[in-house]
């Protein structure tokens, strides 16, 4: 798993141990995701595609499960630490093609 940095470790301080409780966490699959933002947050959006022929419907059918609401600053460590995890990936696997 990627390691987000603390704020202690750029300072060269002894950052805090984080223990990672999950008992009480939950799994949810995502294809979709969407983003929207404020001066004061960003949303994300996940959910499923529930279209089974997209070339036939009007209309993409997203099943929307789960909103994280993230300050600015949380919502650009997520993206940093995300950036690292998919190139550790594309070096492993190849290149992830969008189009």
């Amino acid at each position: 798993m990627a390691k987000a940095p603390n704020a202690g470790e750029a300072n060269g301080e002894a950052a805090p141990a984080v223990e990672w409780l999950e008992e009480r966490m939950a799994t949810h699959f995502a294809n979709v995701v969407n983003v929207q933002g404020t001066r004061e947050q960003v949303d994300l959006f996940f959910g499923t595609n529930r279209t089974w022929n997209v070339e036939e419907s009007k209309t993409l059918s997203v099943e929307l499960s789960n909103r994280i609401i993230l300050t600015p600053l949380a919502a650009k460590r997520l993206a940093g630490v995300l950036n690292g995890v998919l190139r550790e990936h594309e070096a492993r696997y190849g290149a992830l093609d969008l189009e």
